[in-house]
């Protein structure tokens, strides 16, 4: 696991960035996945300034979303493919075939996640897996508790997840459980890719990386992760020895 910490937010956004450049670069048909949320909206915004600059060309990448709150379709503002949508995919015209997001209202959850899974080892397993972290520690959607040898999987919230979210929606909004790739995919990934901003995140980030590795605190798998890179700005990075 290689750590690299920046001195603000927008430091650690563009070298992020910039690692997902040099990927494309080197296989313009990689496989990445994309996780919704804070801490990449900045790599993104760096991402999309790129494209359009024509520092890296997008147009043979695939892509896969982390994960999805289930109940919720593509449409709901609060969702992770929404977000996604609206902050990379859109704004650089990505091509809709190029990219696979859970269905979270479809009948058969457990089919949706073997399709998930079937899908990535089609293409040849993930290139680079980028997420972030919970408050609680969780990956993706991957609870405390979580399986580390889990594929695509669904499962409930953990209460914080669910309080949590609520900044997503314009009103309150049931949340139970959630569709999300595994932790054997984060293990299974040539470059699994961590980042992490702002001062909430530092306890956590501190028994993480620095604490047992055990599923009760599921991003502790990435101490047992080689080629793992860790992007976090200062405030992140606080409590780190």
């Amino acid at each position: 696991m290689k750590l690299h910490i920046y001195p603000d937010y927008n430091t650690m956004s563009k070298a992020a960035a910039d690692l997902v450049v040099t990927l494309v670069s080197q296989k313009p048909d990689a496989l990445i996945c994309f996780p919704s949320g804070d801490s990449p909206t900045g790599m993104f915004s760096y991402l999309v300034q790129y494209a359009n600059l024509g520092r890296v060309n997008f147009s043979q990448t695939n892509f896969v979303g982390l994960d999805e709150w289930v109940g919720l379709d593509r449409t709901n503002d609060g969702s992770c493919t929404y977000f996604l949508e609206k902050h990379f995919f859109t704004p650089l015209n990505i091509s809709p075939g190029k990219v696979k997001f859970f269905n979270a209202v479809a009948d058969d959850l457990d089919a949706e996640c073997q399709a998930m899974n079937k899908h990535i080892e089609s293409l040849g397993g993930l290139d680079m897996m980028v997420v972030g972290i919970g408050l609680n520690g969780h990956i993706g959607l991957n609870e405390p508790g979580a399986n580390f040898h889990s594929y695509a999987h669904h499962s409930p919230l953990a209460p914080i997840t669910v309080e949590v979210a609520q900044k997503y929606f314009t009103t309150d909004t049931i949340l139970t459980e959630g569709i999300t790739l595994g932790l054997r995919h984060l293990a299974e990934a040539a470059v699994p890719v961590l980042i992490a901003n702002g001062s909430k995140k530092a306890p956590i980030i501190a028994e993480a990386l620095q604490g047992c590795v055990t599923n009760d605190i599921p991003a502790s798998i990435f101490k047992t992760l080689q080629n793992a890179q860790v992007f976090l700005d200062d405030a992140a990075a606080a409590q780190l020895n």
